[in-house]
């Protein structure tokens, strides 16, 4: 019965994570491809404000839920390190999400 409990948490932490990290990567990319570009070409600053209230978020549930992953999967330091490492390049979270989490 424990097991069946321990197994229903992780795919929750799992599924958790995908959907942040699918989130946190989108508004990363929104952020560089869409508002940098209205910010500083015309003068835009709007959406940028926005976007990046909403990407800061969505980057500190994504560490603290790679971080959640790690104790539930139990990762490596190296593999938690590129985890939280992805989230900081460029459809580097699309790429964890597909590489680690999408096999579990």
């Amino acid at each position: 019965m424990e097991k069946q409990q321990d197994a229903q948490k992780s795919a929750r932490s799992i599924k958790r994570f995908r959907i942040i990290a699918w989130l946190e990567g989108i508004s990363f990319l929104a952020i560089l491809f869409i508002s940098m570009p209205l910010k500083h070409f015309f003068e835009e600053p709007w959406l940028n404000k926005q976007l990046g209230m909403a990407h800061g978020l969505l980057f500190v549930l994504y560490v603290v839920l790679a971080i959640e992953l790690k104790t539930i999967l139990q990762w490596s330091m190296k593999k938690t390190a590129i985890a939280l490492g992805a989230s900081v390049v460029p459809f580097g979270t699309f790429f964890i999400n597909e590489k680690w989490i999408h096999k579990q």
